[in-house]
This record gives structure tokens, C-alpha cells and sequence, in this order.
């Protein structure tokens, strides 16, 4: 941790306590990450989000009571300054995608090793999104039941877009990082760059992950194409 800067402060939420104490062992042990509370359900994962107002939420996605996709859309809907990470027994899970378009900032696996953990709760609360695309393309080709129609015209969706941008946002959702679309397209990083913070404020996405998940909502990109 930067000398002066504050430790990431962390909400646990999980329904099983024995989880709970071995993200607290994990990440207790990281002098940059404060767990500010724990909580069993989605809505006291809601209510202590309120109040204790965490940098990031580390949000079991399976739960009684309240799940972890109406959880976060409800810290979301909130406009709380928090962010959320999910956590999932599965990598494919369809629920990951409700919880990407509710406003997570991405997700991991819940046996992902500490130290990708750890710096994946950094990422988030940088501002991040952790998914790789094209491990989120795998599982949205994996759960294509649940997308809308891949026939629908993705014109509508993505009228605010130039030719240029719609081009950008279907490379990313290819899965190419920002060199890799210079490359393709002959143009520069920082002007990749520019294009894809216009793609997410044109579009009111906080992230790539939320661009990849409307690509394929609009119909831009085919699954298994």
C-alpha cells in the first residue's frame, strides 16, 4: 500500500460462515484491505452497504432470503459509492450474467487462488472490472437461453454510437484488449482508448464488462459466432 493511501475497505457476504472466515483469514492478511463487516444474506449484505458504506462488496451470488443478483441491484439502484464482486461456485453460471447487467463490477470463482483474489478486490475498487472478456464470452455463450433473440436488429440499442465505435465495441466483446484493437483497426492505443470511454458513457456502462454484456443484448455479437 502507497504510503498515505487508505486501505480498501471490504463488506464478506456469503452464506456460509466457515467461507466467510477463510476470505477473512485471506484477506486479513493484506495491510491495504480493511474488512469492514460481514453478513449472511443479500438483504443484510443491502442494509450494511447503507450503512457501512464498503469500497467493495464481495457477494456470494447463491443465497436464502435475498440473492446476490437482487443485492446488488439494489446497492446499485442506490447509488451507493460501492462496488460489487461476485463470487461463484461455478464459472458458468447463469445467474453471473443478471448480477453483470445489475451493476457487478465482474466475477470470480470461489476457488480462485488468494493472491488472484486479492488483487481482483483491488482492481474493483480502482474502478476496475476483473473478467476477462473473453472469459465473459465463454459464459454467455454458455447460458445463450437466457440472451434476447440474436436476430434482433442491435441498431436501436446502439443508435448513439458512430460506425467507428459500434466497431470498437464489438471488438472488445470479441475479447481483444485495447493493443489488440489498435492493431485490428490501424489506429492508436490512445485513440482505442478514447473510443471505448465514449462507447461507455454514450451507452451510461460503468465498464467493459457491462459493454460486452449489452453487445450481446443488442444483437451486435452472435453467440458461439
Amino acid at each position: 500500500m502507497n504510503s498515505g493511501q487508505l486501505p480498501v475497505r471490504v463488506l464478506l457476504v456469503d452464506d456460509q460462515p466457515l467461507l466467510r472466515t477463510g476470505f477473512r483469514m485471506v484477506l486479513g492478511a493484506e495491510s491495504d484491505l480493511d474488512i469492514v463487516g460481514e453478513a449472511g444474506d443479500g438483504a443484510e449484505a443491502v442494509d450494511l452497504a447503507r450503512r457501512l458504506l464498503p469500497d467493495v462488496v464481495l457477494m456470494d451470488i447463491r443465497m436464502p432470503r435475498m440473492d446476490g443478483v437482487a443485492a446488488t441491484k439494489a446497492i446499485v439502484d442506490a447509488r451507493l459509492p460501492v462496488r460489487v464482486l461476485i463470487l461463484t461456485t461455478f464459472d458458468l453460471d447463469e445467474y453471473v450474467v443478471s448480477a453483470l447487467r445489475a451493476g457487478a463490477s465482474g466475477f470470480l470463482a470461489k476457488d480462485v487462488p488468494a493472491e488472484d483474489l486479492v488483487s481482483a478486490i483491488r482492481t474493483v475498487a480502482a474502478g476496475e472490472a476483473v473478467v476477462a472478456p473473453r472469459l465473459l464470452r465463454r459464459l454467455l455463450d454458455q447460458v445463450v437461453e437466457h440472451l434476447p433473440d440474436p436476430n434482433v436488429n442491435p441498431t436501436k440499442a446502439l443508435s448513439a454510437l458512430t460506425e467507428r465505435e459500434r466497431e470498437v465495441l464489438g471488438l472488445m466483446a470479441r475479447g481483444l484488449s485495447n493493443a489488440e484493437i489498435a492493431k485490428e483497426l490501424s489506429v492508436s492505443e490512445t485513440t482505442v482508448k478514447t473510443h471505448v470511454g465514449h462507447v461507455l458513457t454514450k451507452l451510461n456502462l460503468r465498464d467493459r464488462v457491462q459493454a460486452v454484456v449489452l453487445a450481446y443484448e443488442s444483437g451486435l455479437i452472435r453467440p458461439n459466432a
